[in-house]
């Protein structure tokens, strides 16, 4: 039983119970949801080993109910729950538009039961025909599809690394491989995984896929032979595993990490030097390998500086390779401080000190709090008056955390105007203030552009939260003109987030090229509502490679006094 598909039940009851107006249990449930689908410790060991209640916002009731998933597949809870509604309720509140309340309208009105039939009904115009509907929610509807079909079939990176390191782990320690990394797109950060690609160094290469394809989470065996197997696993992801030769595998790694598009380059240069260039090795026109075993030789023969992963796209990194001069890019330990996380003052799991050990447990020196100011009655935020109380209490943990600093800190709202929504006396006490746009996302281009515009050019706000809006397989970005918006936050000082929430990695890697050539600066924050989900920082930093970032780009390389003389100043 796979993490997504114990917290997709978990937050399809969660779904059910708030179309019956029930109190606090909806919340309880989607808390569960994100605890499990977050965590990279498989949910049937820790079922196994009674663990469990480690996962936060997981009490002994949910627990009875997880275990109830694990040992059987399915939730007579849910089961009951949907008897009312009996539809692929998670599939259809994954298209932008469709809420559970719209949900079952449109299956009382309509029949729709699952995307298929949303889609049939949206075509054929029959939405705009129900009360409370009309031509633009039909319209909203379309466009939802459209961004969930661009992404279906695709698992999200922080899962597919999940799912890989797990497999690793387990085929590792059957002692039958002497290597073993995935590579693909996976390797490269891409945002969405299509599948896994794993390769493998063995001296017993029939046994090694034996192991491979008898893995508990394999679902069903799709081929297998001597030097290559490929599964499905049970939650759907198609896993393939290739065995290589130890002289081949920097080749092989090379050749199934690169892009098609960078490979096809590298093979192009490869002949103009009278070498032939595939997944075995780098070859002479005698046919005596030059190089094969790492992926640096195959660079260096080639005459080029070796290429980091995530940089394998033909965005001109070969070009750059050539010259000498590819970036130095920001790596995981250079990030001191975590600028986006939000604590049980809001919507968080956590309080204000755990989310600081947990911080500094991992390695940070320093964190910015900044829970969400109070803009909505479904999500939870905190009022002028727990703002000044929160200062407070980081002023009193900043005493007990001897080493570790605690930065003050908020997200907000950027109104439809560009204003923010915190009181502007509260702003200038504050050391650190994100805004982001969390309504009205289908603006037009021009009118989202000044909005964006107005926002950055006001002297209170540091950081531009997750830029573009978009959640992967759910809503698409909003419309801007993001050169625009760059050079103006270049020009003030103000900050672009990469936001490092899976479904979020917003800015997205090509727009964080941009936005640096630009000369704007960046932050990269979880976003974290619970402490496993700090470990998100990992998908930032992968983000901002995809995108060309060095340190000096991100301003929480920087210690926590840099940082603070780094913000923008002048503040209204």
């Amino acid at each position: 039983m796979s993490n997504r598909r114990v917290a997709r039940i978990l937050r399809e009851v969660a779904e059910l119970l708030e179309l019956e107006d029930v109190a606090f249990k909806p919340r309880a449930y989607r808390r569960a949801a994100e605890a499990v689908e977050s965590c990279a410790t498989d949910v049937d060991e820790l079922v196994r080993e009674g663990r469990l209640g480690e996962l936060p916002g997981v009490g002994k009731a949910i627990s009875e109910k997880i275990e109830e998933i694990v040992h059987t597949g399915r939730l007579a809870y849910h089961d009951e729950l949907r008897k009312k509604l009996p539809v692929d309720l998670y599939a259809l509140t994954q298209v932008e538009g469709i809420g559970v309340r719209t949900a079952k309208r449109l299956y009382e009105g309509l029949g729709v039961r699952n995307v298929a039939d949303l889609e049939r009904a949206a075509r054929e115009g029959k939405i705009r025909r129900l009360p409370g509907m009309g031509e633009r929610s039909e319209a909203r509807i379309l466009r939802g599809l459209a961004e969930v079909r661009g992404t279906e079939d695709r698992i999200l990176l922080w899962y597919a690394l999940n799912t890989a390191r797990a497999l690793c782990r387990k085929l590792e320690d059957t002692g039958l491989f002497t290597r073993l990394a995935y590579a693909g797109s996976l390797r490269r950060g891409r945002a969405t995984v299509g599948d896994v690609d794993l390769l493998g160094v063995s001296s017993q290469p029939e046994q090694a896929a034996r192991a491979f394809v008898e893995l508990p989470e394999v679902g069903q065996v799709l081929a297998r032979g001597g030097k290559r197997a490929s599964v499905r696993l049970s939650e759907g992801l198609q896993v393939d595993l290739r065995l290589v030769p130890e002289s081949s595998f920097g080749a092989a790694m090379q050749y199934f990490t690169g892009s098609k598009e960078h490979n096809v380059r590298l093979r192009e240069r490869a002949v103009g030097r009278g070498l032939k260039l595939n997944e075995y090795g780098l070859f002479d026109e005698t046919g005596a390998a030059v190089a094969g075993s790492d992926e640096e030789g195959i660079y260096s023969q080639l005459g080029l500086l070796y290429v980091p992963p995530e940089l394998r796209e033909d965005q001109g990194e070969i070009q750059a390779a050539e010259r000498g001069d590819l970036p130095e890019l920001v790596q995981t330990r250079d990030i001191l401080g975590d600028l986006h996380l939000h604590t049980n003052w809001s919507d968080g799991e956590v309080t204000m000190e755990e989310i600081a050990r947990a911080a500094r447990q991992r390695g940070f020196r320093y964190i910015a709090i900044t829970d969400h100011f109070l803009f909505s009655e479904t999500v939870g935020g905190v009022t002028a008056d727990d703002l000044r109380r929160q200062l407070d209490e980081v002023a009193r943990l900043n005493e007990e955390l001897d080493g570790f600093h605690i930065l003050s800190g908020v997200e907000a709202n950027i109104l439809a105007d560009g204003g923010l929504d915190v009181p502007r006396e509260l702003l200038r006490r504050l050391d650190l203030v994100i805004g982001s746009v969390h309504s009205r996302f289908r603006t037009a281009k021009k009118v989202m552009t000044e909005r964006l515009l107005r926002a950055v050019d006001d002297e209170a706000m540091d950081v531009l939260g997750h830029p573009t809006g978009r959640l992967i397989g759910e809503r698409a970005a909003y419309e801007a003109d993001w050169d625009e918006v760059f050079s103006r936050a270049a020009k003030t000082g103000t900050a672009l987030e990469i936001n490092a929430n899976p479904q979020r990695l917003d800015l997205r890697s090509g727009l964080v090229r941009r936005a640096v050539e630009a000369g704007a600066r960046l932050i990269i924050g979880t976003d974290a509502h619970a402490e496993p989900h700090l470990d998100f920082m990992e998908l930032g930093v992968v983000t901002a490679r995809r995108g060309w970032a060095q340190a000096k780009h991100v301003l929480n390389t920087l210690s926590v006094e840099g940082l603070l003389a780094a913000r923008k100043r002048g503040r209204s």
